[in-house]
């Protein structure tokens, strides 16, 4: 998919957005891989986000919005 480098910083991306919302209650603890979740931080990746800490909080700001909208519909 990604060279080594690449494969680091989303993956770590993906590690502190995963971590902090397992931690806040937010995603399940169960849960290896949430692809939506993945498929932001590429998404922002390959559109030239390289800092690791903007990846993961962006995915972090996308996942609660969705989350809060779904939490809306009844």
């Amino acid at each position: 998919m990604f060279d080594p480098i690449s494969n680091y910083v989303v993956g770590d991306a993906y590690h502190i957005a995963a971590n902090y919302l397992k931690a806040t209650g937010q995603l399940s603890g169960d849960v290896d891989i949430h692809q939506p979740l993945l498929d932001s931080i590429v998404d922002d990746f390959r559109s030239g986000k390289t800092n690791r800490l903007i990846l993961a909080n962006r995915a972090i700001t996308r996942f609660e919005k969705i989350n809060d909208v779904l939490e809306l519909v009844p």
